[in-house]
């Protein structure tokens, strides 16, 4: 699909011509200023700090001559809206998790996190050295928008559950919350699942619109209060082993910038990645412990479990393969995969269990 073609068919196709045709001699001289459309309720923990964290540092890094505007989800466009406002000109870039956007191309999911795929350490192996950044751009020129990985949550949980899961069978019928493909692999377990904006999760909860919910894990769970519905919860998931998150400016108003804003961009969106991260790694183990004190039961599925999980997400990924570019991704990503964890399992891997055995 090109460009053109898909922009004609977008909601805000009329809008977008209007703005490419005034947007190359805006932002050809003098100070810039551009807004980001995010998918992050305004302080939601974590997500929205990277955000945060991009913007400010491109605003510092630039001396005041490239700065954004930052708009929370639902202040200019919705949480799952920030994609077609950026490609269509009403906002200049977007922050968010690329497999909102699978709807545009299943391969967008490898930009976030695919059921049983990478960890935070494989996935910046494949993205700055071996094929990933290329295939997140190469996917993106066909939208019209130049991409970037600007924050990871790291391991996502299982989730919170009203109820003990013992097997596959207590998904059937199920009320979940879980996007992207991980909620698809759910969805042939028999759960009814739901994609909702971070922001909405905690009154679906709280309400029974929906039974469960995976959000982040212990620290951002705990900030959105999930332990005040309920106790059960689940510290590992198939389903996000390492979820990236996305910076991506218009294609276009990204080449009109000067070589420095637009180096001010990419080197902003990789310091946030990390930053990122360890935001998250950072917290997550006292906020387990304070979750813990508060009576949460803290579980882990046990095998039956994973080997449904296992099933399904192999059976949705492969359902996906009808597309060029998804299979493309999958290809590179897999085999990258195999290479990075054939050394992490026999010397970080092997190392940790050996720490934690003597030191305790």
């Amino acid at each position: 699909m090109d460009r053109r073609s898909f922009l004609r068919n977008t909601a805000l196709g009329g809008s977008a011509a209007a703005a490419t045709s005034l947007a190359a001699p805006a932002y050809a001289a003098g100070k810039v200023k551009l807004t980001m459309v995010t998918s992050w309720g305004r302080g939601l923990a974590g997500v929205f700090d990277a955000a945060q964290h991009a913007a400010d540092s491109i605003n510092a890094m630039s001396d005041g001559s490239l700065t954004v505007d930052i708009k929370a989800a639902g202040e200019l466009v919705g949480a799952f809206e920030v994609f077609d406002a950026v490609t269509a000109g009403q906002a200049d870039m977007y922050h968010a998790a690329d497999y909102y956007f699978t709807g545009q191309n299943p391969g967008y999911q490898y930009f976030t996190a695919a059921p049983f795929g990478m960890t935070p350490q494989e996935l910046v192996n494949w993205y700055y050295h071996g094929e990933g950044h290329a295939l997140h751009d190469e996917l993106g020129e066909i939208f019209g928008i130049k991409p970037f990985l600007a924050g990871n949550t790291g391991p996502q949980a299982g989730g919170w559950f009203k109820k003990e899961i013992n097997g596959p069978e207590d998904f059937n019928g199920l009320k979940f919350r879980m996007p992207g493909m991980g909620g698809e692999a759910l969805g042939k377990l028999g759960a009814s699942v739901q994609n909702l904006p971070g922001a909405e999760v905690y009154q679906a909860l709280a309400s029974g619109a929906i039974d469960g919910t995976e959000w982040i894990g212990p620290w951002a769970d705990e900030k959105a209060g999930f332990q005040e519905i309920t106790k059960f919860y689940y510290t590992a998931g198939f389903h996000e082993p390492g979820a990236g998150l996305t910076l991506a400016t218009s294609r276009e108003v990204f080449e009109g910038l000067s070589p420095a804003h637009q180096k001010i961009i990419e080197v902003a969106a990789g310091e946030t990645h990390q930053w990122s991260l360890s935001q998250f790694m950072n917290n997550n183990g006292a906020a387990l412990n304070r979750l813990q004190a508060g009576g949460v039961k803290v579980l882990e599925f046990n095998d039956s479990v994973w080997d449904a999980f296992g099933k399904a997400a192999k059976e949705t990924l492969d359902g996906h393969m009808g597309d060029e570019m998804f299979a493309k991704i999958r290809g590179s990503v897999e085999k990258s995969m195999k290479e990075s964890s054939s050394w992490i399992t026999k010397s970080a891997g092997a190392y940790r269990a050996q720490r934690d055995r003597i030191m305790g």
